[in-house]
């Protein structure tokens, strides 16, 4: 079973481990910023708004480090498209003229609901391990019931939402550091040089 090398060492190796990477790190972010808005005594919704979107930028700058790291079409799109995602919901929040607690939860609703709803068919079409699918499918099945949850009840107040939005970048999180962690495992990455070149 041949691989495609460069200078000795495997491109299809790089590449993956340039994505487990970046999973790793978004799961790290999302694991902390949930932390924070759990454990933020009296959270207002100014506070939330800023935790929001630095999580909003920080995983689109991720997203797209994902894209160019990926070797198909499919997937370069879908992580973009979320990037793109990201990027603007931070924007909508920080730029709304005096946020209230109602505005937030439907920028956060949509943000989790539509990334949720790409990550999902990013998922069926990705050309990863069957795990590493599930996993990333699963994820954006926890970011579509967040986003439902959230439309269903926008009059929560600061504090509810930030628990919410904090156990809910747990569970991302924690999702995204297992798919990162699986992709490094030896024999599950590699793919053989004929998958590749009818993938070309």
């Amino acid at each position: 079973m041949l691989l495609i090398r460069k200078e000795g060492t495997p491109v299809v190796f790089k590449s993956l481990k340039s994505t487990s990477t970046s999973l790793i790190l978004l799961g790290i972010l999302a694991v902390i910023v949930g932390i924070i808005a759990i454990a933020w005594p009296s959270v207002t919704i100014l506070a939330l708004v800023i935790l929001f979107a630095v999580y909003a930028f920080m995983g689109a700058g991720l997203q797209a480090a994902r894209a160019f790291s990926s070797r198909s079409a499919g997937p370069v799109f879908g992580h973009l498209l979320l990037a793109l995602i990201g990027l603007a919901a931070g924007v909508v929040a920080l730029v709304w003229p005096e946020p209230t607690a109602y505005v937030l939860v439907i920028v956060v609703a949509a943000w989790a609901l539509v990334g949720g709803v790409v990550e999902v068919v990013a998922g069926f079409g990705s050309g990863e391990t069957a795990g590493t699918r599930a996993l990333f499918i699963v994820s954006g099945l926890v970011s579509v019931a967040f986003g439902i949850l959230l439309f269903a009840r926008p009059g929560v107040g600061a504090v509810t939402l930030a628990l919410l939005f904090g156990l809910y970048s747990m569970i991302y999180g924690f999702s995204q550091i297992t798919a990162g962690v699986q992709m490094r495992q030896p024999g599950k990455s590699f793919r053989p040089l004929s998958e590749l070149k009818s993938a070309a």
